[in-house]
């Protein structure tokens, strides 16, 4: 998710996952993939795409890998377009690859990682995400809705030490300071 403030939208609401409910969604997308796809490797985009990544490669019983695709900065300026950090598994040519990312609205991080899979040979690449949140559909997802979602690891940062509720999420969770 990118370092910007979200805004809600009142009629489309608030979406509050806890970790039970995360952990359901993870099982239930292994599911829905294991019905239609065989992959032999798993990749989760990094950093919130690796913990359903892990969850659904371990299900499977597949390789799991991590791919950073990120908006987020390495200096002080945030970046608008997703860009590739570090590099693609070498182990991905010739495989079947499911890439998994936490939530997808505009499926720009989506389609940048794909590329870069495929431009490292992988055979076939299918997506899969916990929630779709916008119009672009990834191959899976476990949950579609436009709330405004906040997960389990984003709802608090520590702020100087404490647990706080994270400042990006003040609108969304009604928190006036």
């Amino acid at each position: 998710m990118s370092p910007r403030k979200h805004t809600v939208d009142a009629a489309k609401g608030v979406l509050e996952i806890e970790w039970p409910f995360f952990g359901e969604l993870s099982r239930g997308l292994a599911l829905k993939v294991a019905r239609a796809y065989d992959p032999e490797m798993v990749i989760g985009i990094a950093t919130a795409g690796v913990i359903p990544g892990a969850v659904i490669a371990a299900i499977l019983g597949r390789e799991f890998h991590s791919l950073v695709v990120s908006r987020k900065y390495r200096t002080s300026r945030a970046r608008e377009v997703p860009e590739v950090f570090g590099s693609v598994p070498r182990e991905v040519r010739g495989k079947r690859v499911l890439i998994v990312d936490e939530t997808c609205d505009s499926g720009d991080t989506l389609r940048l990682a794909v590329s870069a899979v495929q431009e490292a040979g992988a055979a076939e690449v299918r997506t899969a995400v916990s929630i779709r949140t916008g119009g672009y559909a990834p191959d899976f997802h476990a949950i579609a809705t436009e709330s405004t979602i906040i997960l389990p690891w984003d709802r608090e940062i520590l702020i100087d030490g404490e647990l706080k509720p994270n400042p990006l999420y003040a609108d969304a969770l009604g928190i006036t300071e």
